[in-house]
């Protein structure tokens, strides 16, 4: 039996087009099932309308948009049919949520303890049963310290147990069914695979019903029973889980699949897809199939009318025409290009950049009458990366890994040891660096003209005011007077326009602003900006961690090409290990600010010799659903130790 009904669901808002207000189909026929006990997935990549079903369900959708058709059916009552008030207050009761972002989940002001008594006075338990109640439930999610945990602030906690804490409040009161909106973004993958443990652990033994809205089919596929595929507002495709990773059905789900690297070992070069899912105007005046403009197998009939879902048989259905053929690589893919992209750099090759002995202390909270202590961020390590390398680092939150980042690309003076790049010895005072001198009071520890940084937010990395060429050429402004010809205002034109195709964007972006371009338009102006003066060595921060999985694909190709036609070294810092399989040549992987293993990706991954390399790649969901996924415990991840530094 249904616990939750979803029956041809429609919801419109009125959009300009051309100076008229017509009606666009944010989600247009959506027809869901989630039975009693059971977990639903929905996968879908950023505006597919996941988080939008949640808040239709909630009644909190924003102004303006409307349910034009269809009905929520929970336990038999159509919700929409309820007066607020009344729907309100089954919010925590019956429906709970668990929101995206766990540190803004919780209110920074309060301790655990008042938020969560809070929710458990509004969800009914008495006052009496607060202290053991909520004891209870946080054991159940992994927190052995209960009591110490309700006297604490959020920002004294991890990420990992905010989430946990967030799972715990989720299911007080137990409630018949839980929207989990994304619970492992932005998680290492030791902490995602706990905290999707604790999920399903808590659904089974509650026995309620769970609809995980998450990006990474994968993860779907290893913990829901069924998943739903969204794509620019409708479901392109539903089954078994196990199904809809293992034998898709749709093109997009397909796409989906082989747009995001695995963990074996690669031997083609990552399925990319062309423009840009429909927004809200395209939706008002969209004909057809809404995946049409970007199917690789599209027919006529696709931009002619709309596609049915269909059913298929075994409780599957897709929406796309059953003679549509399945995606196959092109006939002169033989995957040997991809190969000699990837390839090892020459042993011969030199270093751009030797770290040698380098350690890297801050000094913690000063005490009276008590010596400053000193926090031991990254133990002394040594490195080189050679030209045409791209070294991954890897490891959970709090490992040192964009602390060893910024020791790279020369923006901390490490407290031991010695940094020498392929130009200099750190630090670094020329008169090209006569500029930052003057900006930051110290001379610069790398020259910028050689050490690049792309960092892992472009909506913050790039001036909001300035245009996309101004950006991508900024790092010739701080040239000296009369030290080149080409900081002029043609230069620099012409410099944009080459530094933007050569990323794969078009030339009319170049007077753009920021807030035009898409989030991976986003980062490709941030790695254009980064390639401006054809540096040796590029240091990327997580700069693919917050991308959908088709952009992502983009730019690790993107990165992979730049390799081979300029030679560049990258450092490349990622929690998504199957990423840095994909991309990098060579492994670094650190634990509490040691240096546990490294040595080639594909040796490392394939034969790890510590266990903690191993349990970093058991935490990894498998590529096929017909694999187990048996995450190694590893204990729970501590807070980072600038928190405990504060404290």
């Amino acid at each position: 039996m249904s616990l939750l009904s979803l029956q041809n669901l429609t919801l419109t808002v009125n959009v300009d087009v051309g100076g008229q207000r017509l009606p666009a189909a944010v989600l247009r026929g959506i027809d869901l099932d989630v039975p009693e006990g059971r977990m639903l997935g929905l996968v879908g990549e950023s505006g597919a309308g996941k988080s939008m079903i949640g808040r239709m369900v909630a009644g909190n959708l924003p102004p303006g948009f409307t349910i034009t058709q269809g009905a929520i059916h929970f336990r038999g009552t159509d919700l929409n049919q309820l007066p607020p008030a009344q729907r309100r207050a089954m919010l925590g009761r019956q429906i709970a949520f668990i929101p995206q972002e766990p540190l803004s989940g919780l209110n920074p002001a309060l301790t655990v303890r008042q938020q969560l008594f809070e929710h458990l006075r509004h969800v009914g338990i008495p006052a009496a049963r607060h202290e053991s109640y909520a004891c209870e439930r946080l054991h159940e999610v992994g927190l052995a310290d209960a009591a110490g945990m309700l006297a604490r602030y959020p920002h004294q906690m991890s990420g990992g147990q905010c989430q946990r804490i967030l799972i715990a409040m989720a299911f007080c009161g137990d409630p018949a069914l839980i929207f989990a909106d994304e619970p492992t973004t932005a998680l290492d993958v030791i902490t995602q695979a706990q905290i999707m443990r604790v999920l399903a652990e808590q659904q089974r033994r509650h026995q309620t019903s769970v609809v995980l809205v998450t990006h990474d089919l994968r993860l779907a596929a290893h913990v829901c029973d069924s998943i739903a595929v969204l794509y620019a507002g409708e479901v392109v495709e539903f089954g078994s889980a196990r199904q809809v990773l293992d034998e898709p059905l749709h093109p997009y789900t397909r796409s989906l699949k082989e747009s995001a690297p695995g963990m074996a070992a690669p031997t083609q070069a990552l399925r990319t897809l062309p423009d840009f899912m429909p927004g809200l105007r395209d939706f008002a005046t969209l004909r057809g199939c809404r995946f049409a403009s970007r199917c690789p197998s599209r027919q006529e009939v696709c931009g002619q009318r709309d596609i049915a879902l269909l059913d298929r048989g075994g409780a599957r259905a897709a929406r796309c025409l059953p003679s549509i053929p399945p995606l196959r690589a092109p006939a002169d893919d033989d995957g040997t290009a991809f190969l000699a992209m990837r390839a090892m750099p020459p042993s011969r090759a030199e270093p751009v950049v030797t770290l040698s002995d380098v350690a890297l202390r801050y000094p913690g909270r000063a005490r009276l009458f008590k010596a400053r202590p000193q926090l031991q961020i990254l133990q002394p390590l040594s490195l080189s990366v050679a030209q045409g390398e791209f070294l991954g680092i890897v490891g959970e939150s709090g490992s040192g890994k964009t602390s060893l980042a910024r020791l790279i690309a020369g923006m901390v003076p490490p407290s031991a040891g010695r940094i020498v790049y392929a130009t200099s010895e750190s630090p670094f005072d020329t008169p090209s660096a006569q500029p930052l001198r003057r900006a930051t009071g110290r001379a610069p520890l790398a020259d910028p003209h050689d050490v690049q940084l792309v960092f892992q937010n472009p909506d913050s990395a790039l001036n909001p005011r300035r245009t996309v060429g101004s950006l991508v050429t900024q790092i010739l402004e701080a040239a000296p007077a009369g030290a080149s010809a080409n900081t002029g205002r043609s230069a620099r034109l012409e410099a944009a326009l080459r530094l933007l195709a050569s990323v794969g964007l078009p030339p009319e972006a170049v007077d753009r602003l920021p807030s035009q371009l898409s989030g991976g338009q986003k980062q490709r102006v941030n790695i254009a900006r980064a390639l401006c003066v054809t540096p040796r060595l590029i240091v990327a921060d997580e700069i693919v961690s917050g991308l959908d999985v088709s952009v992502q694909a983009l730019i690790l190709n993107l990165l992979l090409r730049l390799k081979q036609e300029l030679g560049i070294a990258l450092v490349f810092v990622s929690h998504d290990l199957a990423v840095v399989r994909y991309l990098c040549t060579r492994v670094l992987v650190l634990h509490q600010g040691v240096v546990v293993e490294q040595g080639p990706v594909d040796e490392v991954f394939d034969r790890p010799r510590h266990r903690y390399t191993r349990a970093l790649i058991a935490a990894v969901p498998p590529d096929s659903a017909s694999r187990a996924w048996t995450p190694l415990p590893v204990g729970d991840t501590p807070a980072p130790n600038l928190a405990q530094a504060a404290a």
